[in-house]
């Protein structure tokens, strides 16, 4: 279940979650409005000194959604430019919510469980669009949960 993002040592690194559960037999992913960026995304966040991938996944998915999650499976990466003009590469994992509840915070404000084509529609960012298209392929072959 491990996973390797680009070395570089510019690379800003970081991990993330699609957190998942199924609904009436339809498979629902949580999807975060972020009131800074002005976006709706996946939870995700830089790692911390010392932090391997998967853990950042977990501690930011909690930090932003306050779910506790398990990991399921690594679903894949995305590279981009941040705000700072630094490149940027998420690790990404698929997950399932354990326990916890949502509380807008300064990071996130609006926390929603939608379908994946509901998700694809309302995600801000075609890299985004990309991993939910993975995902649902993804559940296809084999259901995720």
């Amino acid at each position: 279940m491990t996973a390797e993002l680009p070395s570089h040592t510019d690379v800003v690194q970081a991990a993330g979650g699609l957190v998942v559960r199924r609904r009436n037999g339809l498979l629902e992913i949580v999807v975060v409005h972020r009131p800074v960026q002005h976006d709706w995304s996946f939870p995700k966040g830089k790692l911390e000194p010392g932090e391997t991938l998967e853990m950042a996944a977990l501690r930011e998915v909690e930090e932003e959604t306050g779910m506790i999650c398990d990991l399921l499976r690594f679903i894949g990466h995305t590279e981009y430019v941040d705000r700072k003009g630094r490149p940027k590469a998420v690790a990404y994992w698929v997950m399932a919510e354990e326990t916890g509840s949502f509380r807008p915070n300064d990071e996130v404000d609006e926390l929603r469980w939608l379908s994946l084509e509901g998700a694809a529609r309302l995600l801000s960012y075609p890299r985004d669009r990309e991993l939910v298209a993975v995902l649902m392929a993804a559940d296809q072959v084999e259901p995720l949960i």
